[in-house]
């Protein structure tokens, strides 16, 4: 979850260098060394790539900034005539430098250490799309298709389509494993969330199944609850990441029969650390260890880490 990032020194004085997020993003050789700096520290069984989900409306056309201290930013689209300017044809040229920074950290891993590469989930993808920034509701995104479903379905179809060939294109570089964040899942009522977020990725996950067959697909339907199964079952992937709220005998009982677990420490145990992190680390991996499971958080390393928490937590792990 969020392995590099501004906990770590070494990222915080690289990124200083390398001017905008997003040139950070598409420079092949900064990414690569970030994706590689925690592996480098910490020694984790996997990397995951150093990139950002809104890589692919920024490869459509739409225009995307980060801003220092807020965020994404982006040019809202507020109707149908917004999605029909969206520019399909070059997605792949335009993301070629994600695909180079997968094939460089995969000869820089050694062949014990998995690479896995991603994407954002067709919906919360499109809660940037359409609200122009991330919100604590998703209004304009569930408004939008509330009022206009048809267009909204376009723009769903699209993101579906143009995720598949990413993901795949990142398999052919390099990634063994592929990870689907559906972070925003959470807000939407059950109808809706079966047709915004389980359809689309049920259809991605079929399409990477018949395109790269083999290649594990670990889905992240965040603060969903009990419909957690619900997505496992429909969507079809091979693992489910799980997030802080969800219980651990949920976990163990329910989800890990259907697929492998991922997850779920709190972020904030690992800022904290000492004795309540130890206790906690100790519960998930009594609670988890007899079914297939990877150690994890239940969402993003937060900057405020201290990256001596991350080396204990692993040597607890391990241990």
């Amino acid at each position: 979850m969020r392995q590099a990032g501004r906990y770590l020194p070494e990222y915080r004085e690289l990124r200083a260098n390398a001017g905008s997020f997003l040139k950070l993003c598409y420079n092949p050789d900064l990414a690569s060394r970030v994706t590689l700096q925690p592996i480098e520290r910490f020694g984790f069984d996997a990397a995951i790539l150093f990139s950002d989900i809104l890589v692919i409306p920024d490869a459509l056309g739409q225009k995307v900034d980060f801003v220092e201290n807020e965020g994404p930013v982006l040019d809202p689209i507020v109707d149908r005539n917004g999605i029909e300017k969206l520019k399909r044809e070059h997605v792949l040229d335009h993301l070629a430098p994600v695909f180079e920074t997968v094939r460089q950290v995969r000869s820089g891993l050694d062949a014990n250490t998995a690479l896995i590469g991603f994407c954002g989930a067709p919906w919360t993808v499109a809660t940037y799309m359409v609200g122009g920034r991330g919100s604590p509701d998703q209004a304009a995104a569930r408004g939008f298709a509330y009022r206009d479903r048809e267009a909204f379905d376009t723009l769903i179809d699209l993101l579906v389509d143009v995720s598949l060939d990413y993901l795949c294109a990142q398999v052919d570089a390099g990634a063994q494993v592929l990870q689907i964040f559906d972070s925003w899942a959470g807000n939407l009522p059950e109808d809706e969330y079966a047709r915004w977020c389980v359809e689309p990725v049920k259809k991605l996950v079929a399409g990477l199944k018949a395109r790269v067959p083999g290649v594990p697909v670990i889905g992240f339907p965040r603060a969903v609850g009990p419909l957690y199964a619900d997505f496992v079952e429909k969507t079809g992937v091979d693992g489910v990441s799980c997030d802080t709220s969800l219980p651990l005998s949920y976990i163990r009982d329910v989800l890990q029969p259907r697929a492998a677990v991922q997850g779920n420490l709190d972020p904030l145990l690992l800022v904290s650390g000492g004795d309540a992190l130890a206790r906690r680390v100790d519960e998930i991996l009594e609670a988890l260890s007899g079914g297939p499971f990877i150690f994890n958080l239940g969402h993003g390393i937060v900057p405020q880490t201290p990256p001596d928490h991350v080396a204990e937590l692993v040597r607890r792990v391990r241990g």
